[in-house]
């Protein structure tokens, strides 16, 4: 009889601490006098075009840094390439360190404003997590497992493919998980140059004193990073093959 896996304990507690969230901000939404400002900013229509806009930054810039992380981390794990690791690394690190709203407004002078800019300016800044976590997943990978491969006669890219790839996948996609929740919550900066986000509330509540915008934007992005760090946690589990998780 197979046995089931059993499930971690975040994949079930998360989306208990999102519904509780979730339903005690709509019950306050339902029940809270608002301002006109507040009342356009928050009604339907608009709140959905700004969360839509909002997604659409993040997972944007998450597929271009996907793209560039995960083959550029595979590149440096070989031996060609394998001298150039802690350059790469540290040049990563350095978008990473780098204040995010001083990174995108230095976008800015390059690129302009709007949306692009916004895009490159997460990109850089959420790089480092997957390049790191591709580079750690594949050096952990035992040794005597790829001589094994290429001993019964798997080509290099074949053991990359079918043995490397698949034990790293565990520590890959946590490195994608850590770059998504990053990515949901500095998109948040994007109205800073003039890119739509749940940011605009933020900055809205702010600029005109109106703290239940303010903190209806704030409440609305970590409900979307806990989202979407549930979902990647679920495709996580998923992409790992039975027996490493």
């Amino acid at each position: 009889m197979t046995r089931l896996r059993r499930l971690p304990m975040d994949v079930w507690f998360e989306p208990l601490i999102i519904v509780v969230v979730g339903v005690g901000y709509f019950s306050w939404y339902t029940t809270t006098t608002l301002t006109p400002t507040e009342s356009a900013s928050l009604g339907w229509d608009n709140l959905r075009t700004t969360i839509l806009d909002h997604i659409k930054l993040a997972l944007t810039a998450a597929v271009f840094v996907i793209v560039i992380a995960i083959p550029l981390g595979i590149a440096l794990t070989r031996k060609s390439l394998k001298r150039y690791e802690n350059i790469v690394v540290n040049i990563a690190n350095v978008g990473q360190a780098a204040p995010a709203v001083g990174l995108l407004v230095l976008f800015t002078f390059w690129l302009g404003t709007g949306f692009r800019t916004a895009v490159v300016g997460l990109v850089v800044y959420a790089i480092l997590p997957i390049l790191q976590n591709t580079i750690t997943g594949l050096r952990q990978v035992d040794q005597r497992t790829i001589e094994a491969s290429r001993g019964i006669g798997y080509s290099a890219t074949r053991t990359l493919l079918q043995v490397e790839l698949p034990l790293a996948v565990p520590v890959i996609l946590n490195g994608v998980r850590t770059a998504l929740v990053i990515l949901v919550g500095t998109a948040t900066l994007s109205t800073f140059i003039g890119a739509t986000s749940l940011g605009t509330l933020i900055t809205t509540g702010v600029t005109l004193f109106l703290p239940k915008l303010l903190i209806s934007g704030a409440i609305l992005v970590a409900l979307l990073a806990m989202i979407i760090d549930w979902l990647g946690r679920l495709f996580e589990l998923a992409a790992t093959p039975r027996g490493i998780s």
